[in-house]
């Protein structure tokens, strides 16, 4: 439940921010926050800790917390959710829409670099979904995904035309952490067809493996990004903690 709350302070001052309800760029104090959302201060401080973390927000000691203005400044479309780490789940450009075709979800043995990415065995079975995503009804990424079935037994084609990561997040289970890796390659007949590139266009491609809360491998995902969406942001600390 403590869980819950962080993430919902957290959410709420994501978008207060994006809606720049803060034009000073400067946070109200964490007595003041409890107070308005009438949660505990741990909760709150647990909300900016995550929000520092990601770069959003930064504590300057004897002056307050305040918004990063490189963070609005360039804003990725990837916005992170709570501590749930659905890459393409939350997604905001300008405005526009986002949609999921769903192109292919099928139950396939595990091949052994999957059973390797995730921590399988010989017989274990995944998932495997292919979604195209949109935004406006245009799309921009190709992402399949690998899910063992022992961790999702109930996933269906209606949940996976919807975002999986909510979905899991529904039945207790949380995405905190994954390892990404990202380049450029030339794009493929099949990304040219679906994401209405020319040949000489490259793809952006991000993979990545996502983990649980306690540690279990989730997902293997891999995503091929129309090169025009290849954003991405990252915050560094140096920090020895």
């Amino acid at each position: 439940m403590a869980d819950l709350v962080y993430r919902q302070v957290m959410r709420d001052l994501k978008q207060r921010i994006h809606q720049n309800e803060f034009p000073n760029k400067r946070l109200p104090d964490e007595r003041s926050l409890s107070e308005a959302y009438g949660v505990s201060r741990s909760s709150v401080k647990r909300a900016l800790s995550v929000l520092a973390n990601q770069g959003i927000i930064f504590k300057k000691r004897g002056s307050g917390t305040f918004i990063n203005p490189l963070y609005m400044k360039n804003q990725t479309i990837f916005q992170y959710e709570g501590s749930n780490l659905g890459i393409t789940d939350s997604m905001k450009s300008a405005g526009k829409t986002p949609g999921i075709q769903l192109l292919q979800f099928d139950v396939v043995p595990a091949s052994k670099e999957i059973q390797q990415d995730l921590f399988l065995e010989d017989g274990d079975f995944v998932y495997e979904i292919k979604r195209l995503r949109t935004f406006n009804d245009q799309p921009f990424m190709i992402e399949t995904g690998y899910i063992p079935i022992k961790i999702a037994p109930n996933l269906s084609k209606a949940t996976v035309s919807g975002s999986i990561f909510n979905y899991l997040e529904s039945q207790g289970k949380v995405v905190t952490k994954s390892f990404m890796s990202i380049q450029a390659q030339p794009s493929t007949a099949e990304d040219q067809t679906l994401l209405h590139l020319k040949p000489v266009e490259p793809v952006g491609i991000m993979e990545g493996v996502f983990f649980l809360d306690d540690g279990t491998p989730f997902e293997v995902s891999n995503m091929r990004l129309h090169y025009q969406y290849l954003n991405y942001n990252t915050f560094v600390s140096l920090d020895e903690e």
